[in-house]
């Protein structure tokens, strides 16, 4: 308790004297305060009084093809990987069968349901078995409106025209998922009952989590080759760390009580885990599923840049020529896909919650409720071999049907229409690009890349030390050593500048959005379901009606990281708002406070450990998107990635830009994930 909330009997008539404590600690308590906000003013006014003077000079700028010892040395690693595949003990035995075993996994799955295999001008099971199995999967699984949703999808994935890429990233997805289902229950399992288990692995999966995906890619092609074998690992790297944390969350919080009555009946430690933890955690473990299972197609479009199969390869080659219609209808067969993963996912963590209540209240129902289930199954398990009978042997059930064709006239009606609007406000949108260029990006770039590389890194040094403490500018002082080493400082820079005026962007539309959620039941009722459709979006699909609005620039990348930011920001400022106590909201209210009196006094400053923590969730989702939007024309760090798998001269500089990546996100991170708990604190 403060010193200043204490409140002490005192004889009438004496002098109100605070307690020693109290005397002694409020000057400390005072100062720390002023120290804060004086040190990062003093900080401000020096680095621009610095870069006034020093403007252009040792910012250590390097040229489009220039390269470092550092990219020369890293060309000259992918040399010796490629060279040791062939003589190292250790590819040969442990790296090359898994390589081997994840590829040829992939192809049989591929040859199974969406390629022609090696004997047949068609896969072994053909469109229509691939339905109705999927659609009786969803049933099983989610219930009926989850299969009539996943026949619906299926369906349009053909009609688009991508019905083999659509298969295909199913198929990756599935595999990954499937690796990341035998991985990380175990894992969060272990955690949950090991405080040093969970000491130690918890850092790792912050690592993991905090990295773009696009830092990923270039080391594990440099590991595994390009192709499904890299694609995978990649989208198990960025898609466990959810599910793990998800299973140590509901193992940990099964009710100790619980716990103790099974000790007490002399239950062992394997029987209180599969007969109480488990079962009491099953909805939350399918949660963590829906979470893997999301992240996973995310990333699974992404790594068509390493020659991933699936959908990413019509929306990377639909980018780079500009076709702005055929990237809207892959993107749209993403965004389906996702809806239907998201939406099957969660019906079956719901299902699993009800499941138990279900059975115990109609055991005695002849064949309704689970026995009629039963039924339902076995009947819909044997249309569904019928299906797949018949599509293995008539070629009209295999391949699927060229009309109705609703991909080449969607694709063409979106090109016209995106030809019409950028025609007609052509004016409004170059004036909103050049205005915030001008007024945000360019003044920011300009002070961070054009100050001395030693003047940003004190700069930086100084306002996490002022926002975060001491241990936050450790890790700053880390980073920027790794940032120097890889020789693109300045590209850093100007990825961090792109990435600040987006985060700004988003926080203020967090802010303001989610206020108005947090204050409104009714707001949030409308605007919540939004926000998560948008989260459900891989961060690819924003790219293109970014680009169509605006044309690749930097300003593309910031409104598709935008967009990409705003609905995690805004449902953790919402939360944060709702969370403030009622007792304190009503005492404000009975003084006469007006409504922004009420949010700028009393709400928006009694959840700022919220509004932080969005402000760092947001940064990250904008550090991946910005760097994503290399490919949009977005410069910096993500276009160096993008150029080091197109141009093998400058793969070395691709992994520099990678780790250079790595090490912004990390010190973004650690800084605000400090400065969110120290306002928890205060």
């Amino acid at each position: 308790m403060s010193a200043t909330a204490e409140v002490r009997e005192r004889p009438t008539g004496s002098p109100a004297r605070p307690p020693a404590g109290a005397r002694a600690s409020r000057p400390r308590v005072s100062l720390r305060r002023r120290w804060r906000p004086l040190t990062l003013a003093t900080v401000v006014v020096l680095w621009l009084a610095l870069w006034a003077l020093l403007k252009g000079t040792q910012t250590l700028e390097l040229g489009g093809a220039e390269k470092t010892d550092v990219h020369l040395w890293l060309n000259s690693v992918r040399d010796s990987f490629d060279a040791a595949r062939s003589t190292s003990g250790f590819f040969e035995y442990v790296i090359q069968p898994l390589t081997d075993g994840l590829n040829g996994l992939v192809a049989f799955l591929q040859h199974l349901v969406s390629q022609p295999s090696a004997l047949r001008p068609v896969p072994e099971v053909g469109w229509l078995g691939v339905i109705a199995l999927l659609a009786w999967l969803a049933f099983v699984l989610a219930g009926v409106r989850s299969m009539l949703l996943v026949a619906a999808c299926v369906l349009l994935f053909g009609f688009f025209g991508y019905w083999q890429q659509s298969i295909d990233t199913l198929v990756v997805t599935f595999v990954a998922v499937c690796l990341c289902a035998i991985l990380g229950p175990p894992l969060g399992i272990w955690m949950a009952r090991s405080r040093r288990v969970s000491a130690v692995v918890s850092p790792v999966l912050d690592l993991m989590q905090t990295l773009p995906s696009f830092a990923y890619l270039a080391p594990l092609a440099l590991v595994f080759g390009i192709g499904p074998a890299a694609a995978i690992v990649t989208t198990i790297i960025y898609s466990l760390p959810p599910l793990v944390r998800i299973t140590e969350h509901g193992i940990r919080n099964v009710s100790p009580t619980t716990l103790e009555a099974v000790t007490s009946m002399g239950g062992t430690a394997w029987q209180t885990l599969t007969k109480v933890q488990l079962p009491m955690a099953r909805r939350t473990i399918v949660v963590g599923i829906n979470q893997c299972t999301m992240a996973a197609l995310s990333m699974a479009t992404i790594a068509a840049l390493i020659n991933g199969p699936g959908l990413g390869q019509p929306v990377l080659q639909a980018l780079q020529s500009l076709d702005v219609g055929s990237a809207f209808v892959s993107g749209l067969a993403i965004v389906l896909m996702a809806i239907m993963l998201d939406r099957t996912t969660t019906a079956a963590s719901e299902r699993s919650s009800v499941a138990a209540r279900v059975q115990r209240g109609s055991r005695a129902g002849g064949l309704r409720g689970p026995k009629a289930r039963r039924l339902v199954i076995a009947a819909g398990a044997v249309i569904t071999a019928v299906a797949i009978y018949l599509s293995h042997n008539y070629l009209a059930l295999a391949k699927f049907p060229d009309s109705p064709d609703l991909g080449g006239p969607l694709a063409k009606a979106v090109s016209a229409a995106t030809d019409w609007t950028v025609g007609t406000f052509s004016g409004f949108t170059g004036w909103l690009k050049d205005t915030a260029t001008a007024l945000l990006v360019n003044p920011l770039e300009s002070l961070l890349a054009q100050s001395p590389w030693w003047v940003m890194a004190l700069v930086l040094l100084g306002v996490a030390v002022a926002l975060a403490g001491w241990r936050a500018a450790a890790a700053t002082a880390a980073c920027e050593a790794v940032i120097l080493g890889t020789g693109l400082w300045n590209e850093s820079m100007k990825t961090l500048a792109t990435t600040l005026v987006a985060t700004l962007l988003v926080v203020a539309a967090a802010v303001v959005v989610g206020v108005w959620m947090g204050r409104s039941r009714l707001a949030d009722r409308i605007i919540r379901p939004v926000l998560d459709a948008f989260q459900t979006i891989p961060s690819f699909v924003y790219l293109v009606p970014a680009l169509a609005l605006f044309g690749p620039t930097r300003f593309t990348a910031i409104i598709a990281a935008v967009a990409y930011g705003v609905p995690i920001a805004t449902k953790l400022v919402a939360d944060g708002i709702r969370g403030v106590s009622p007792t304190t909201v009503e005492a404000a209210e009975s003084m006469g406070t007006t409504s922004w009196q009420m949010v700028s006094k009393v709400q928006v400053p009694m959840s700022r450990a919220a509004v932080v923590l969005a402000a760092n969730q947001g940064l990250l989702y904008v550090l991946s998107m910005v760097v994503v939007g290399g490919l949009v024309g977005g410069g910096g760090l993500g276009y160096l990635v993008v150029s080091g798998f197109s141009q093998g001269q400058l793969f070395g500089k691709g992994l520099a830009a990678g780790i250079a990546i790595t090490a912004l996100g990390i010190m973004l991170d650690r800084i605000t994930q400090h400065a969110a708990a120290r306002l928890g604190k205060a």
